[in-house]
Formats: C-alpha cells, structure tokens, sequence
C-alpha cells in the first residue's frame, strides 16, 4: 500500500520558501541545496496538477492556487505542532511563543503589568513582543495578534476590547509659567502645542477635546511636530517645549509629583479605546489562546 503522506518534506520545502522569500535562504534554514528545494517543489507541483509559484532567475511570486495551498499548509502543520506540544506537556503546562504587536504608550504603561501574572503562570511560555506605533501586517508578519488603538475599520479580524483610556492635556509648570496658562481654546491654539504625526497616514493626529458638551477633532497649530515615537510628546511638554494631548495613564505618575500640571480640564472627558485583534480563522496555539483569555481583566 502507498503512504499517503510520503511527500511531507516536499510541503515544508515549499513553505519555508514562501516564509523565507527566496530558495537559497530555505536552503540554510533547512540545510540543504537550492536545486534539492527546487525539485521538491517541482513534484509538490506534479502531485498537485497546479503551478505553486512562479519563479525567474530575479524574483520569485506565489500564485492564487499556492496561497491556498500555503494558508492550509501552515494550518495542518499548526495541528501537528498543536499535537506535539500536547504530548510534551501533559502535565497541563502550557508552552510555545506567542508573537504580539502594542502600540508603544500602551506597551510601556498598561502591557508590563497585564503580562506579569501570565508569565508566572506559564514559565514556559515565550512572548516576543513588538513595542512601535506602526500597524504591523499580522498574518504577513507573522504575528499572532496585535492591540490597537482607535476606532477600528472592518478588516475581517477577531477583536476583544480591551477598555477606553481617558486623555488630557498637559505642560510642564516652568512652561506655563513662562508662557502662561491657556483659559480656553482660542487661547491654546496660540501656545507652543506639540502634537504627533500618525505613522499609518503620515497626517497629524487630532486632539480629542470636549468644548460646552460637544466632542471635537482639534488640529493642533505646531511650530514643532514628533513622528514615530508619541512618548516624544510627553518628553518634550515635560522639558517645557509646549503642551501635549496624552493618555492619562501615561502622565498619572508625572502629573503626582509635579512634573507636569493638567491644562484646561474642562476641555477633557474624552477617550480613545484599545483592542486586542487576532486572525479569526488562523490555527492559533493554546498558548495565543490562553494570552487572549487573559487580557485584559489577568489570569
């Protein structure tokens, strides 16, 4: 009787292409040659009666047949990575990485102490963890799941909120000192303010302000503007360059000790919410699972 999965090795070569992007890197990765790799996909492809990806001596591209092939691919052996880890840790012990994306405010001020307890409870899990304000690719970057933040447009992904954080705005006390204190919001607008450039657009992000009971967008006038990095906002209110629209959360601990000093809190009582998002369809490990059902509320 012929073995039904005897070309097993020839899938993994084809994924590991598509993962890598070229032949020669799977070569090193699965220590081997690009003329073996070659072939193995060569009789995937004859198994299969379908072309897999198309391949010149400058670029290689995958085709709508092997991005189906691949989506299942990767699903089948998730199953048995799945199964294996099962095996291994009967004992009950989760195990595994689990790959997630934060935005940096929240990745430095509300992430460090929701992970801390599932950490101690699962030693033998592993997080790498991407901290930036760019809005990762998930599946392509091969990322379990990311938090968000903002409003959410419909891109098909699975997502648990994780609660609306209050902003405000704020100066350092020698600022406002030298500058004076702004009554309201003709007044701001001719301050020194600093707002953040959105990486996703590259425009300008709005100020959430709440004026006699109605939300407004507010463009911020700006001598002095900070792309990549919104925590730069913060560092340079606190130096006395201007004020800031932050989440509270970030400046709690400033605004305590006197580092910073909240300006016009009648203009406050907006929020932005984070969102836990994962692919909804995507085999996802326990570990991924276990992370998910811990956040935002611990374990």
């Amino acid at each position: 009787m012929a073995r039904q999965f005897d070309h097993m090795a020839d899938v993994e070569a084809f994924v590991t292409i598509v993962d890598r992007g070229t032949i020669s890197a799977a070569a090193v990765v699965l220590g081997t040659t690009p003329s073996v790799l070659s072939r193995a996909v060569a009789r995937l492809e004859a198994r299969l009666g379908v072309q897999l990806m198309r391949r010149t001596t400058r670029r290689l591209s995958i085709t709508d047949a092997g991005n189906l092939y691949l989506e299942q691919a990767r699903s089948a052996f998730g199953l048995i990575a799945d199964a294996e880890r099962a095996i291994r840790g009967r004992d009950g012990a989760l195990s595994g990485k689990v790959h997630i994306s934060v935005p940096t405010t929240y990745g430095h001020y509300r992430l460090p102490a929701l992970l801390r307890p599932f950490m101690e409870r699962h030693p033998q899990v592993s997080i790498e963890l991407g901290i930036s304000n760019r809005n990762v690719d998930l599946v392509a970057e091969g990322y379990d799941m990311a938090i968000r933040l903002g409003e959410l447009a419909d891109s098909g992904l699975a997502a648990k909120p994780l609660g609306d954080e209050a902003v405000c705005l704020v100066a350092s006390p020698a600022y406002l000192q030298r500058a004076g204190a702004p009554r309201d919001l003709d007044e701001l607008a001719r301050h020194a303010c600093l707002p953040f450039i959105l990486p996703s657009s590259g425009r300008q992000a709005p100020w959430l302000l709440r004026v006699d009971g109605q939300d407004i967008d507010w463009l911020a006038p700006a001598r002095m503007q900070v792309a990549d990095d919104v925590l730069g906002v913060v560092s340079l209110a606190q130096n006395g360059l201007g004020i800031c629209q932050t989440y509270r959360f970030v400046a709690a601990e400033r605004l305590a000790n006197g580092q910073l000093v909240e300006v016009l809190p009648a203009l406050g009582g907006r929020s932005r919410p984070f969102t836990l998002i994962y692919p909804p369809h995507r085999r996802m490990s326990a570990a991924s699972r276990a992370l998910i059902d811990c956040l935002p509320s611990g374990c």
